[in-house]
């Protein structure tokens, strides 16, 4: 199924339940500080992970590049979700959101070429200003903690980009591996605001839903949907998250947008839909030899070359021999 389904199809699921988690995070912080619903998110999704994938299996095969990959990748999980659960309690979640794609949009630029490129990235940027509707309005260190979230969150894509094209990382295997470094980095972070709530059932089961639908189900769409596509595609359509969220607040809450969040929805999915994506190069591998490009088996994270029958009637010297 990995193979059958388009990889954007993976990514709307990614979107999706992107903001079917904050619904969540909604209950706990009513209960919880923004530190403590981070490591509920995290720790819950590192145990998700742990059960379904045993994912230390693949720790012993990992050269070093691969282990610093994956620490890397653990670290930044840690420390992105802490930024943005931080930022989100001292700034308007629109604030935080357009502050968000700023640096990923400048990554999508890096690879973008062709004046129609450019100017779907235009549309794109200009799209998510109006429905965000930026406000630099706050704390300065929420405004900080904030724009430490959008680096890391431009960090991550590319970070996670590579994990999905590594052989030796297994695609969700190598997620899972990195969600266990990343709770063993938040854990002397956050786990103190936490441990208030452990005794509260509510509580604990919110933060299990917190971490499925919010760092289980995304993260390994986003792994999906990165093994057959390129980043700078995978980061300008992460400029539809916006867009995502305005047509469930229409279809669940019935909020309706305004005008100027109705023309930055349409200026996005213009973006979105005159983007061209540019065919990978032979060159552009995984550091193992395969080309990203390549068919890939998105389900076990490797890429996998079709191999081409002999001819028929043609039978080698050797098994001639034989």
């Amino acid at each position: 199924m990995g193979r059958r389904l388009p990889p954007e199809s993976y990514f709307v699921g990614s979107a999706v339940f992107h903001y079917l988690g904050p619904a969540f995070a909604v209950l706990l912080f009513a209960r919880v500080e923004p530190l403590g619903v981070a490591w509920l998110r995290i720790v819950s999704a590192a145990l998700v992970f742990a059960l379904w994938r045993r994912p230390w299996r693949i720790v012993a095969r990992l050269d070093a590049s691969g282990l610093r990959l994956l620490l890397a990748m653990g670290a930044v999980l840690a420390v992105m979700n802490v930024c943005f659960y931080v930022a989100i309690d001292r700034l308007p979640l629109g604030t935080v959101a357009a502050i968000e794609f700023l640096p990923v949009i400048a990554l999508a630029a890096v690879g973008t070429r062709g004046v129609r490129n450019l100017f779907a990235l235009a549309l794109a940027a200009a799209g998510v200003y109006l429905l965000t509707d930026v406000r630099l309005e706050g704390e300065p260190l929420g405004v900080a903690v904030a724009f430490a979230n959008a680096g890391l969150f431009a960090l991550y894509i590319v970070l996670a980009h590579r994990l999905a094209h590594r052989r030796s990382l297994g695609g969700i295997d190598g997620l899972g591996a990195a969600m266990l470094v990343a709770a063993a980095v938040v854990t002397p972070i956050a786990a103190w605001e936490a441990v208030p709530v452990l005794d509260d059932a509510v509580a604990l089961v919110a933060g299990v839903g917190v971490g499925i639908s919010s760092s289980v189900i995304p993260y390994v769409f986003d792994q999906l949907a990165m093994a057959r596509m390129r980043r700078e595609t995978y980061a300008l359509l992460v400029s539809l998250l916006p867009a995502t969220a305005t047509v469930i607040g229409i279809v669940v809450l019935g909020q309706l947008p305004t005008r100027p969040e109705a023309a930055g929805l349409a200026l996005v999915i213009a973006g979105v839909a005159i983007h061209r994506v540019r065919p990978a190069t032979v060159s552009e591998t995984d550091g193992t030899g395969a080309s990203s490009g390549g068919v890939t088996c998105a389900c076990r994270g490797r890429n996998e070359s079709p191999r081409r029958p002999e001819p028929l009637g043609k039978v080698s010297d050797e098994r001639r021999g034989r």
